[in-house]
């Protein structure tokens, strides 16, 4: 059973989300064979506050 554990900071919707999450299982059934109730996928949401990039938080690197 493939498990996929994705990190990402917050902000997108539920539905771009669940597209993901389905575009990412079709790509494991089409290149491992598996079948897709055997593939589970979880997303880790951090805030953007608690994610950091070149030294500047996801926040501070909007106010450009």
């Amino acid at each position: 059973m493939p498990e996929i554990t994705v990190n990402m900071a917050s902000g997108r919707t539920d539905e771009q989300k669940a597209g993901m999450m389905r575009d990412i299982t079709q790509a494991l059934v089409k290149n491992l064979g598996v079948d897709a109730e055997a593939v589970v996928i979880q997303i880790n949401e951090a805030p953007l506050a608690h994610k950091m990039k070149g030294g500047k938080t996801f926040v501070e690197r909007q106010k450009k």
